[in-house]
């Protein structure tokens, strides 16, 4: 039998945790997102660990894609901690502070940012001597275990629903299509989906069940002529059941150029459900989370790199 070794990171995150339990604070691993998130308490909070600082400046590297970074952003009460070492040396940063920085930090072609930890704990930005400092955040328990107030506060599954809404409605945006979503209020990246959709309420199609088609999660429509003609349908199903979104769908059955997904994390589950309806069984597709957010942030970075050089 091979006993696998705990990495010096590993120890750390779960010197971390048992820190946290010996203040009191209840911590639970968030399984809906993929990065190394827990809630502690009433935060939301990303652990990146480096055992030893790089080179002779004592600086310590932690690599964050930016699609973690903007999941953690669009939590309730979301951070980042950073431990640089040991637990004595703990950036417990609020993560919408990065992702507002998110700009000025250097990142590769696949959206990998190099988080730069310097020697006084203070998070550096692109520029000469341009930092985030953090004196205010290290080691900062009493900060990261504070109770959090929100007239709106919702559960993690709920937030990623949004999300996951977001990127299918900027997705949609980039590409030129006239975008839906029946989710008015719900926030992602600081705007109201509804400010992200480009249209305010959904066609009346004379072929489907108007009261289902508006409650389809997004909707992506072209224009032909004076009329919107529907091309895409997607259904985010997180911890809600599978039926209820291939349902509304169904309303566009009649549409036989329409494409229609269902977004999710439980492949068994849509294929449970997919397999009872062998006669539409074509109709439908399933698509990973993880691969929205992976098409998500091509897209930004295409259209990027299609602004920066004009073409």
């Amino acid at each position: 039998m091979i006993i696998k070794r705990k990495s010096l990171t590993d120890i750390l995150v779960e010197n971390f945790l048992l820190q946290a339990n010996k203040l009191h604070a209840d911590t639970e691993v968030i399984k809906v997102l993929k990065a190394r998130v827990f809630k502690i308490a009433n935060a939301n909070v990303l652990i990146r660990a480096a055992s030893s600082p790089v080179g002779p400046n004592g600086n310590y590297f932690f690599g964050i894609n930016y699609i973690t970074i903007e999941e953690m952003a669009n939590l309730d009460n979301p951070f980042i901690a950073f431990i640089c070492g040991d637990l004595n040396k703990i950036v417990m940063l609020p993560a919408t502070i990065l992702f507002s920085n998110i700009k000025s930090i250097s990142h590769d072609r696949n959206g990998e940012y190099k988080i730069l930890v310097d020697k006084n704990l203070n998070i550096a930005l692109k520029g000469r001597n341009n930092r985030i400092f953090c004196s205010d955040f290290i080691n900062n328990w009493e900060l990261l275990l504070s109770l959090y107030k929100s007239k709106e506060k919702e559960a993690v599954e709920e937030s990623y629903h949004s999300i996951l809404q977001g990127r299918i409605l900027e997705i949609g945006n980039v590409r030129g299509f006239q975008t839906y979503c029946p989710n008015k209020s719900k926030i992602f990246n600081g705007r109201k989906l509804a400010e992200i959709a480009t249209l305010e309420s959904c066609p009346n199609l004379q072929f489907s069940d108007y009261e289902l088609l508006k409650q389809i999660d997004v909707l992506w429509f072209k224009d032909k002529g004076n009329h919107l003609i529907p091309e895409c349908a997607f259904e985010v199903e997180l911890s809600t059941g599978t039926w209820s979104g291939v349902g509304r769908m169904a309303s566009l059955i009649d549409y036989s150029n329409v494409r229609l997904y269902v977004i999710s994390d439980n492949s068994k589950k849509y294929n449970q459900v997919i397999n009872v309806l062998p006669t539409l069984q074509n109709r439908y597709k399933y698509i990973s989370t993880d691969i929205i957010g992976d098409l998500y942030s091509s897209e930004l970075q295409l259209k990027e790199l299609r602004e920066k050089i004009g073409l």
